[in-house]
Parts: C-alpha cells; sequence; structure tokens
C-alpha cells in the first residue's frame, strides 16, 4: 500500500513515546448496558443534544428514557434504570432514517430506524414521546452528516487530495505547525523523497515529485511514536492502533542529526493533541446542552452489588436486524400523493407541513 510498511527492521530503539490516553472507542464501537463511567464524555467529546422523552422502542418498547447525541455517538439512557443503556458509535451507523414503528406508549407512529455494524448488523428504533417534535430525527442525522465529512480528523487516509501546488489543503479547524523537508518515505526499498506537515490535528507527508502520493494520519489514530535504527539509518517509526489497522510507518530525516528535533515536534504536538483532541465535527448549539449527569437517574446505595463484565445478550439479540431493515423497503410504506406539487412524496414527520419544506 501507498506508504505503509508493515515491517521495518529495527535495532535498538534510540526514543519512543506511547499515547498513554485509552483507545477513542467511542465512536468505533456499540455498547449495551455499559457501567456509568463508560456513559460519560471523554476528552474532546461534548454533549450536542439531549431529548428528555424518547422510547427504545427496538430493545426495550415501552421504556422512557433520554437521548443523548454527541459528536461521537447516540447514547439512550432509561429513566427507570440507568444501568439499561445504548453506546452507539457514530462510525458504526450506516444508515438513519425514518420508518414506521409500533410503540408501547404512542401507539402506531413515526421513529428513527438507525441502521448499524459492529462485528454483526444492528437495528435499533427510537421513538420521541413529544408530540409533533421533528428534533429526533434533525439532530441525528445533521450531526451524522457533520461526522460522515469530517473522518480526514479521525481516519489515516492515502492517496488522498490534500496538497495543491505544494501547499496542505487545511480542514477548517487545522493549523499548520511545522513544513519539514528532506523526509523519505520507506515503504519501498529506495524511499521516496517528500515533505513532512504537522498540524495540530495529524501528521501528512507526501511526495515531492507526486503529491497525489501521500498520507494524512490524525494524532488518535497514534499508538506510538520512536527513533529507531534501521537499515536505511535512524527512521522515525509511527504505529498506529491495531484496531485501526495495525499500521507502521516509517520515515528517513535527511541531514540525520535533524530527526531527534523532528521527532520532539511531533511527540510535542502528539501530547497536545491527547489533552485536547479535536474530532472536527462542527455544531451549532440552540440552547445550552445539559451536563450528562443531570440526564442520569440518581443512583440508590444498594446491601449487595452484582459486577457482571459481560454483556447480556439477550439484550444484544433484541437489536439484531432483520433482512427486511437491511433491504430498507420500508422507505416505500409511506409514500403519498401531494395535490399541491402534483408529485408522490415521502410521508412527513408529525409536525412537518411542505409548506415548510418546500
Amino acid at each position: 500500500s501507498c506508504c505503509i510498511i508493515r515491517h521495518i527492521e529495527v535495532g535498538t530503539m534510540e526514543s519512543a513515546v506511547k499515547n498513554n490516553s485509552d483507545y477513542i472507542w467511542q465512536d468505533r464501537e456499540i455498547r449495551f448496558d455499559s457501567k456509568p463511567q463508560l456513559l460519560q464524555c471523554r476528552r474532546g467529546e461534548q454533549i450536542i443534544d439531549s431529548i428528555n422523552s424518547v422510547e427504545d422502542t427496538k430493545g426495550n418498547n415501552g421504556e422512557r428514557g433520554s437521548l443523548i447525541v454527541t459528536n461521537l455517538r447516540i447514547l439512550w439512557v432509561s429513566h427507570s434504570n440507568s444501568k439499561i443503556n445504548l453506546s452507539v458509535g457514530m462510525n458504526t451507523i450506516m444508515s438513519a432514517n425514518i420508518k414506521q414503528a409500533k410503540s408501547k406508549l404512542r401507539g402506531h407512529t413515526q421513529a428513527l430506524c438507525v441502521l448499524a455494524k459492529f462485528n454483526t448488523r444492528f437495528e435499533f428504533i427510537f421513538t420521541s414521546l413529544v408530540k409533533n417534535s421533528p428534533r429526533l430525527f434533525t439532530t441525528v442525522q445533521s450531526v451524522l452528516r457533520a461526522y460522515e465529512t469530517s473522518k480526514l480528523y479521525r481516519d489515516l487516509k492515502l492517496r488522498g487530495s490534500i496538497v495543491k501546488e505544494g501547499e496542505l489543503i487545511l480542514l477548517p479547524q487545522e493549523q499548520i505547525i511545522a513544513k519539514i523537508g528532506g523526509v523519505w518515505n520507506l515503504s519501498s526499498e529506495q524511499g521516496n523523497l517528500g515533505s513532512f506537515f504537522l498540524t495540530n490535528v495529524r501528521v501528512v507527508w507526501h511526495a515531492n515529485l507526486a503529491t497525489n502520493f501521500n498520507v494524512s494520519l490524525p494524532y488518535m489514530q497514534i499508538r506510538s511514536l520512536r527513533v529507531r535504527e534501521s537499515k536505511f539509518g535512524r527512521a522515525l517509526v509511527l504505529e498506529t492502533y491495531a484496531k485501526s489497522g495495525g499500521y507502521i510507518l516509517g520515515f528517513r530525516v535527511d541531514p540525520q542529526d535533524r530527526i531527534s528535533d523532528v521527532y520532539k515536534e511531533i511527540h510535542s504536538l502528539f501530547q497536545i493533541y491527547s489533552v485536547g483532541p479535536i474530532f472536527g465535527v462542527d455544531f451549532t448549539l440552540e440552547s445550552e446542552a445539559p451536563n450528562l449527569e443531570q440526564l442520569l437517574v440518581p443512583k440508590v446505595n444498594e446491601d449487595t452489588e452484582l459486577i457482571d463484565d459481560q454483556e447480556d445478550s439477550q439484550a444484544i439479540a433484541a437489536y439484531y436486524a432483520s433482512s427486511s431493515a437491511l433491504e430498507d423497503d420500508t422507505r416505500f410504506d409511506a409514500i403519498q400523493y401531494d395535490p399541491k406539487l402534483g408529485l408522490a412524496v415521502e410521508g412527513l414527520v408529525d409536525g412537518i407541513t411542505i409548506e415548510q419544506l418546500w
């Protein structure tokens, strides 16, 4: 693959640093009935919106709870028992659509259907218990769009259109900290001469003779950074997390005595990012979002505590997506003829009219 080496012959490690913060799983995984501390926002995670009366129609029909949308995931927490909860990472979501559902609390109504994939496929159906409110649909869909259009902040990218006329095309919240020439990528025997762009979000390398031969590596994907001896001389080695591919990228810096300064620069930016990650999901709050503690039911002290780190298989099974859900045939169920437009249109969310949309 472009710019990536799976193995590099190494000698004695001269310096190394590992990312001490936890792997950022919040947007990459689906978790059921998590411990309360795992529902708290990690560094860089922010609550965008919270909706107080939402039913988990698929897995806990008849159960009222709070739905919290952050820049990394969707959380649902039961009002009656906060141990009953969901955490659905934005990166796992395949689609979010409106469909008809049968709710114990609202009867037949329109609901938000979220199809997601994490090892297997899941279907989540959320019903707003507030009449004539499209907020559940609009918030989730707009945040999901913002997440999907900002992947360069979070994912390793090869051969992207990220450099134009020798200059890095900056992301909205990105700033170039340093540009370093004389950097050889060691993915081939002869190497490729190029340059580094070091920003507050990522490390970018591109070949001088072909700018489309490049790699963009966000700091959030870096597991370790080190300088090691190799058959090419001293090499700067960046390794990604196993869950994001376990890639190893090797670079040589000319002249060789500059490699320690380059290492220190990346190390410093890497540490700063770990304290305050930038995930790139832009949003505007219409009102101040409450803290997660305000949305959780206060803990009641009990005489005994049952500790079970295993997820409830029955709880998980309730969310398995059926074949009909995966085929998404339901999107045709509510097609209606609108005489004002003279067109067939999809059924509208409660409280929304054609005039508001047109």
